[in-house]
């Protein structure tokens, strides 16, 4: 008998959780940023693909849209399905500056969604095992359970994992 696997895609400004053997998958990462975090001690992970560093207020009807309200909810919600935070372990990847030629602070979305990430996660002292940022091409990511594998495609086709 083969066993069934859950597949999970989540689409921008969304987040999911996964505690079964599976795939959590998010397409479209040019600039956002697709983050897992997971407890490396159980068959526990969740995704969000952020697309803003910060929310413009405390608590958006979307929080999975921003950095900052987004690793909350990510990190609220492992803890709530028993994750131990000793145990946790992020991967990311995106953060693309997608037009090149615009060099406008505010446009540069791609390394301000990194930064934030990254802060966010130090914040909560949640370690970094892989990133994968950057550069000026969209990606799409799977992570798997059991083997808490990252795999990145790129739009053109590259593949790589971590």
């Amino acid at each position: 008998m083969v066993e069934e696997k859950e597949q999970i895609r989540i689409g921008i400004a969304e987040g999911a959780i996964l505690a079964t053997p599976g795939t959590l998958m998010t397409a479209g990462l040019g600039s956002c940023v697709g983050l897992v975090i997971y407890d490396d001690s159980r068959l526990l992970a969740g995704m969000v693909h952020i697309m803003l560093p910060e929310s413009p207020h405390g608590r958006p009807s979307h929080p999975q849209k921003y950095a900052d309200t987004g690793i909350a909810w990510l990190y609220e919600t492992l803890m709530e399905h028993g994750a131990s935070h000793a145990h946790l372990r992020a991967k990311y990847a995106g953060g693309s500056q997608m037009f090149q030629a615009l060099q406008m602070e505010a446009l540069r979305i791609g390394e301000r969604n990194v930064r934030a990430v990254s802060m966010q996660l130090e914040r909560l002292r949640i370690p970094v095992l892989g990133a994968d940022v950057g550069g000026n091409v969209g990606r799409t990511v799977w992570f798997e359970l059991p083997s808490r594998h990252y795999l990145i495609r790129t739009a053109r086709g590259d593949e790589r994992q971590m």
